[in-house]
């Protein structure tokens, strides 16, 4: 998932990795994870990065989905992380475990497009919308696991998910 409309872009590093969700863009993800909710969709864990506003947004569909106290944080989904070390944690996870990743772009669509797409002759280009979600199934786990695309939903979609139910 990338996380919610954040406020303005700092121009230092550390000032942009304290930019919170803008009112707005709480209200967005709590729409959002309500729509998760209504179709039915449960995470063993929450892994965020460390930047406020994914962790934010990491929350918010923790709290409403009542995932409860299982919201990690990975330096690893920064933007600046190291895609083959956030691979070795991935391959670590429980097998069995649905785990919501929140992160960025543009390394979350570089991510999917290694997983799901490798070896083919041309790479995809996926764009992530802000408070979109993927679900990718992993086939194997190696150094770049091997993935599936289940869905992609836009986030459009799951506010009007959430809007027709309230």
């Amino acid at each position: 998932m990338r996380h919610g409309e954040a406020g303005e872009r700092s121009s230092s590093l550390a000032g942009d990795k304290k930019r919170p969700l803008t009112s707005s863009g709480k209200l967005e993800i709590s729409e959002i994870a309500n729509a998760l909710k209504i179709i039915g969709l449960k995470f063993d864990l929450v892994i965020t990065s460390p930047l406020k506003r994914a962790y934010d947004t990491g929350t918010i569909v923790s709290d409403i989905l009542k995932i409860g106290n299982k919201v990690q944080i990975w330096k690893e989904l920064s933007p600046e992380g190291k895609k083959a070390e956030l691979y070795r944690k991935i391959s670590e996870l429980k097998e069995e475990y649905v785990v919501l990743m929140v992160g960025h772009q543009p390394l979350l669509g570089e991510m999917t497009n290694e997983m799901i797409h490798r070896g083919k002759s041309s790479p995809c280009n996926l764009l992530l919308k802000k408070g979109g979600i993927i679900r990718i199934r992993l086939k194997t786990r190696s150094s770049v696991p091997k993935g599936e695309l289940r869905w992609l939903v836009t986030p459009r979609i799951l506010k009007s998910i959430s809007k027709k139910r309230s």
